[in-house]
Order: C-alpha cells, then sequence, then structure tokens
C-alpha cells in the first residue's frame, strides 16, 4: 500500500569527494525506488562538508551520473545552484550547536585523534573503558589547555540510554548509548561542523521521512535518532543496503577508484548498468537491460539481500 506523498520525502546525500562507484549507485537506486514506490518526493542534498575533501567538479558528476541512470528528484541542489549545499548551512549548524549547549549537553574536547582512537580501544562495558575524559575536566585543568593554545573540538556529551528502532530493511534494532563512551564531535578542532550534528539538522529541517544509505552507517542510527530528539525533531525511517565488496570483502571505496562511474559510462548503457544492479540488489533473476521507471512497481525489500554483497570479477 502507497503512503502518503505528502509525507514521504527521502534524500541522495552525496558527499562530493570523488566520482560515484558502483556501490553508491546501488544505495541510490534503492533510495530512488524506496520513494518513487511510496510516491513520495526525493531531495538531492550536497553534504560538502569538508572543504578540504569537496570538489564542484564530483558535485556536478555525481548529479549528471545519477540523471543519466533515470534516477531523478524534485527539490533540492542542482549544479550553480547554492540550495541544499551543507558547506554553506553553517549557521543552521551553529544554531543547533547553541541550542546544545545551552542545556549543557556540549564540552570541549582536546583529545588528539590518536588519543581519541586509543580511548575507545577497549569495547563498551570492558575495563579500561572510561570514554572521553575531557567531560570530565576541572575548570583549572580546562585553563591550562586553553593557555597552550591547544584548540578543542566541540564535542556532545550523551545520556545513557537504550535507542530502540525499527530498520525498514534488517527490522528491529536496539542499542545502548553510554555517556562518556558514546560522546562524539559535533563541530571539528578546525571549526567544521560534524557529519553527525549536520545530517540530523538537514534531516530535520528538510522535512526528511525516509533514509535509505549503505550498511556501514547503521553504527551512526542511535546517534542521529538521540540527537534529532534532542533538537525537538521527529527522527526519519531509516533503511540501511547492503555493502557491494570486492572479491576479497574489501569494501568499495571513491579513493580506490573502485568501479566508478566514469568506466561505466564508457562502456554500458544506463539500462545495462540498471540490468547489473538490479540483480546485484535482488530485485530481477537476470542482469537484463532495464529502466529504472520499470523497477518502480515490483520494488520490495524483501527481495533485497541483507548480507553484502560480493561484486563478480567479470563484471
Amino acid at each position: 500500500m502507497k503512503s502518503d506523498s505528502t509525507t514521504v520525502r527521502g534524500r541522495f546525500a552525496p558527499s562530493p569527494s570523488g566520482r560515484l562507484h558502483l556501490g553508491n549507485m546501488l544505495s541510490s537506486l534503492l533510495a530512488w525506488l524506496d520513494v518513487r514506490s511510496l510516491g513520495g518526493t526525493m531531495l538531492f542534498r550536497l553534504e560538502d562538508l569538508d572543504p578540504d575533501r569537496s570538489w564542484m567538479r564530483y558535485a556536478e558528476q555525481m548529479a549528471d551520473d545519477l540523471l543519466w541512470l533515470g534516477l531523478d528528484w524534485d527539490e533540492g541542489w542542482r549544479p550553480g545552484s547554492d540550495a541544499f549545499r551543507q558547506g554553506l548551512r553553517a549557521q543552521r549548524y551553529a544554531a543547533a550547536l547553541d541550542t546544545l549547549q545551552q542545556r549543557g549537553r556540549v564540552y570541549d574536547c582536546y583529545c588528539s585523534r590518536a588519543e581519541r582512537l586509543a580511548a575507545s580501544a577497549p569495547h563498551p562495558g570492558e575495563p579500561g573503558d572510561s570514554g572521553c575524559r575531557c567531560r570530565l575536566l576541572s575548570a583549572e585543568e580546562l585553563q591550562t589547555r586553553q593557555r597552550l593554545g591547544r584548540r578543542p573540538a566541540r564535542k556532545l556529551a550523551v545520556d545513557t540510554c537504550e535507542i530502540r528502532w525499527n530498520d525498514g530493511h534488517y527490522g528491529p534494532q536496539r542499542h545502548e548509548l553510554r555517556a562518556g563512551t558514546d560522546d562524539f564531535i559535533i563541530r571539528r578542532s578546525d571549526g567544521v561542523f560534524a557529519y553527525q550534528l549536520a545530517v540530523s539538522v538537514d534531516d530535520m529541517e528538510m522535512g526528511v521521512t525516509r533514509v535509505v544509505r549503505a550498511h556501514d552507517l547503521l553504527d551512526s542510527t542511535p546517534r542521529q535518532i538521540w540527537l534529532i530528539r534532542q533538537l525537538g525533531g521527529l527522527p526519519p525511517e531509516y533503511c540501511h543496503a547492503p555493502l557491494l565488496v570486492a572479491p576479497d570483502g574489501r569494501k568499495l571505496s571513491k579513493r580506490e577508484g573502485d568501479l566508478n562511474m566514469e568506466y561505466f559510462r564508457l562502456h554500458d548503457t544506463p539500462e545495462k548498468l540498471l540490468g547489473i544492479l538490479a540483480k546485484l540488489a535482488g530485485l530481477r533473476d537476470t542482469d537484463a537491460p532495464v529502466s529504472a521507471a520499470e523497477l518502480i512497481e515490483d520494488f520490495s525489500w524483501d527481495k533485497v539481500p541483507k548480507q553484502n554483497v560480493i561484486v563478480p570479477e567479470n563484471l
């Protein structure tokens, strides 16, 4: 049964750090089919938070690759537009940070990256798992660090609580957040707002009700649910898609240039690539060419595998 089209809002949210690869396209196809099968509205948001890893040439290629494949959108960013760009929404993230700070939810973190990794080495609940010690610094200790001229990151102090949600693909989920251990950065020491804050604020303010993304972001979900609730919002429904992996089990990567769209656009038609993706996603038994529109009517998450999908070497 289709949902009310006025309430269903999904989104593409790519980061313009490289050319889209086959795994990105699978998640994009599933996000598009999910929304279109529900009669909803599709948004395009550009997640260009990090100025050192965002390039407009990749953003333009991403938009062109999605449209080439037949994955259109109704609202959002297009080449030449400033709308729906995270890199231009710093004021909105600053306002959210101020709200959290007024509620006593934010503290300065002076840990280096190496120190943060070391602190998170024990598994939650094991001996030595104390989380970020910056949360408990005295006023004198804070002043000492400030005198040293070290710029802090801003970190969110979470409550110890249980977060439950129903993933649209993986079913009921349960995660316990632990104060200290699961605190997370919402603004980096260089002033760049962090992904967890930006994506939560954007999904709230843009009215997103359906988030489809790759399974490697499943662990971010309880933090985003908790944060959205702290900001007075209603979390969207989440559907996580299986990862496409190389034959050796390695996740496909933009950085490594794995099976990116440049190759497919040189060698395939949109229909041929969609046929490949549909078979990998379990939507069809064959990889025969097909259009995106033809996949809408029979789309079901029940067909999509839950385990990682190995990309054949002879693809």
